[in-house]
């Protein structure tokens, strides 16, 4: 039987402009969008229509498995309270974050990442889930058991996404020791002596490790056709290095230098939509606004607050000269989608899945009103 959904009276957000009129939602996909007034539908009063957002890096499930240190909390639990603060962002499509590599100062022990996804993929069967969750995999390259983690999700088709990260001091995020004090000895409450200590451990396994599995995992990933994302580059060699990888998405370059190279190289490049809402990084790097403002800034991603994903993209409109509504809706929707292979979805197009959110803005902070996924409303 044919499922149709009619909304009125909306403006719509399209690639390139933004339309005032109507979109019919015909089983499960945008069947026609149409200019002017209309009486026949749902009444949108005038709210915008985007694109459902894709989120291509959240750490957000993580902090419900793991609320606090040595905390773990039911897995499907943990998936619908995660599913249930994405959907009501705006995000119709999801890339949660599962960390591929750990030791004896932090991350999570061989099994809990694969136990995770079994979770997920169980929810999504059963019909617990009202955004569709797929996953990346936060490969840290410098940890010794990183393809033992790996190797776990060899056959996983829900991997769709893969980033080589190396959090090692002195180099990428933290060039510089002031963030990586706060990080990780005054978090940890570490004397001098066992800061210390933890720094040259750390080194010493990047520089043992971060290459021999950076050149694995990316193997792997071509294999498989799977994109694969840098993390934190900083430099032209960063760069240079991730071209030589296939790489597809530069996320959080910590360099207006790495920035730009990366974008140059046909690489979409993602910064964080905390950070377009703070107006900063919070660990010290370059504000996505300075990117925004030279024309580098490709995708935006929640990172830790999911909203954000909503917000950035208005401020973005408001704010730096030369970018739309729409060029800011792309950043969080069709641009992603695209940078993944996600070709179905992303944009208010027809024949495109109907991943649809109402929002307000009378001002300031936008509004959540509704949200269709493949034209089943979900929130």
């Amino acid at each position: 039987m044919t499922r149709e959904t009619i909304l009125s009276n909306a403006k719509i957000i399209l690639e390139d402009r933004v339309l005032s009129g109507s979109l019919i939602m015909r089983d499960g996909l945008i069947a026609d969008i149409s200019e002017g007034p209309s009486t026949v539908g749902e009444d949108m009063e005038g709210d915008f229509l985007i694109p459902g957002l894709v989120e291509l890096h959240t750490d957000h499930l993580e902090a419900h498995y793991s609320p606090r240190p040595g905390v773990r909390w039911g897995k499907t639990a943990a998936i619908q309270s995660h599913d249930a603060q994405v959907v009501t962002s705006g995000i119709t499509t999801v890339f949660d974050c599962l960390r591929m590599g750990s030791d004896a100062d932090g991350g999570f022990e061989k099994g809990e990442m694969r136990a995770m996804a079994d979770a997920l993929s169980e929810a999504q069967a059963e019909d617990r889930l009202r955004a569709e969750h797929l996953i990346h995999l936060r490969c840290e390259v410098s940890t010794d058991n990183v393809l033992d983690h790996y190797a776990e999700f060899e056959n996983d088709p829900m991997v769709r996404l893969v980033s080589l990260m190396d959090h090692a001091p002195g180099q990428r995020q933290f060039q510089t020791m002031d963030q990586y004090v706060l990080y990780y000895q005054k978090k940890r409450g570490l004397s001098d002596a066992e800061f210390a200590g933890f720094c040259k451990r750390q080194q010493e396994l990047s520089a043992r490790y971060a290459k021999p599995h950076r050149d694995a995992i990316a193997a792997s990933c071509a294999a498989r056709n799977i994109s694969v994302a840098s993390h934190d580059d900083a430099t032209l060699e960063h760069v240079e290095e991730a071209i030589g990888y296939g790489i597809r998405l530069a996320e959080f370059p910590t360099s207006v230098e790495a920035a730009k190279a990366s974008h140059g190289a046909g690489m979409s490049v993602l910064m964080g939509a905390p950070n377009i809402v703070r107006g900063k990084s919070h660990s010290g790097n370059i504000a996505a606004r300075d990117l925004a403002k030279i024309g580098v800034l490709d995708v935006l991603s929640s990172d830790y607050v999911p909203f954000s994903l909503m917000h950035a993209p208005f401020i973005l409109a408001d704010e730096v000269e030369g970018i739309d509504l729409p060029t800011a809706i792309a950043m969080v929707s069709t641009t992603p989608a695209r940078t993944v292979g996600l070709e179905d979805r992303g944009a208010i197009a027809a024949d495109l899945r109907a991943d649809i959110v109402r929002v307000r803005r009378p001002d300031g902070v936008p509004v959540v009103r509704s949200v269709w996924r493949q034209g089943r409303r979900v929130a």
